[in-house]
């Protein structure tokens, strides 16, 4: 059992909309991207003037301008995961991060994120792209209790937008930047936790969505989506059978890849729309951060009797999913 304590999130404050991307005059309309992905808005640590006068056509010249780093984000998430908690950053005894857009190749971003918090802890980078907090809670579940620090903070900082091409509307749809949090821990009990769950992944297949060695991002769109639906509906079909019959609630968070692709599943696999918990219409997809974002948002809405079934996946291709039961404050 893995408790979690609070979680927290961070979007930056510039807004791609579909307006904009309609004027960038790259052969897309808000009824053509309502159509197939059911994105509105998405955020930004560009400056807008820059990818109208750019499109980023060289990623490369992003890095410098971009108003938050990933480390920057991810605090800004933490301290909110730290107030809902009523903890303090000295609480906790070990940082774990992940990114499918890391700002660096080395050392772990997870270093960056204690330096911007202010301590000095363990911290290294656990990461499987859109998958790695479902990895991440994963891998502590399987841990020796006694073996891990009382509070463990989970970090997630992307900004997908650095390395998008505005040119092409295939990818300029999608993607948006933020940051979440998640304070957990082995030992110390909470209303919340995460009971068990699964991962895996198809490494033949690893070549089919990315960033690549040019920071350039590359999706096969159409497998992509076929492999997401399938999986997604596969292993939340596995968390319906163990604990959707004991359910007060029963809420899916899912992947926020694109809000069609999860209403496909929804559909599948029965999950009414008021338990369907998203965002990914006015953020996009943000990668490893939209579905422990998601659950952030609803943080204060979650109640004693909620089954909440996280499933994740993404590029590798790799997913994870997990249970997080909620019960009386303890």
């Amino acid at each position: 059992m893995l408790y979690l304590h609070a979680m927290g999130h961070f979007h930056p404050e510039n807004i791609i909309s579909n307006k904009f991307l309609e004027d960038l005059d790259i052969g897309t309309t808000n009824e053509w991207i309502m159509e197939r992905v059911g994105i509105e808005n998405r955020r930004t640590v560009l400056p807008l003037d820059y990818i109208r006068q750019t499109k980023n056509i060289n990623p490369l010249e992003s890095f410098p301008i971009r108003q938050y780093t990933n480390s920057q984000m991810s605090a800004k998430a933490a301290r909110m995961a730290f107030e809902r908690a009523g903890l303090k950053p000295q609480d906790i005894g070990l940082i774990i991060s992940g990114s499918s857009t890391p700002d660096n190749i080395t050392p772990a971003e997870a270093g960056a994120v204690a330096t911007e918090l202010g301590i000095e802890v363990p911290c290294f980078d656990l990461n499987s792209a859109c998958s790695t907090f479902g990895m991440q809670v994963n891998f502590l579940l399987r841990m020796r209790p006694e073996e891990v620090p009382l509070y463990v903070l989970l970090v997630h900082g992307e900004s997908p937008t650095k390395v998008i091409n505005y040119s092409d509307r295939n990818g300029a749809v999608l993607f948006g930047d933020g940051a979440s949090a998640a304070i957990v821990s082995t030992q110390i009990p909470s209303r919340a936790a995460f009971l068990s769950g699964g991962y895996s992944a198809r490494p033949s297949g690893w070549t089919k969505v990315g960033i690549f060695g040019d920071w350039t991002f590359y999706q096969d769109g159409n497998a992509v989506q076929g492999f997401a639906i399938r999986t997604t509906t596969e292993c939340l079909k596995i968390l319906q059978d163990q604990y959707a019959t004991e359910a007060k609630r029963f809420v899916l968070v899912a992947h926020q890849a694109n809000l069609m692709m999860l209403k496909t599943v929804c559909e599948r696999r029965g999950i009414k729309p008021e338990n369907h918990w998203y965002n990914v219409d006015q953020f996009g997809n943000v990668g490893c951060v939209g579905a422990p974002s998601v659950l952030s948002m609803h943080w204060d809405n979650i109640q004693p009797g909620d089954n909440i079934a996280m499933v994740i996946v993404g590029a590798g291709l790799a997913w994870a999913y997990a249970m997080l039961k909620v019960e009386d404050k303890r």
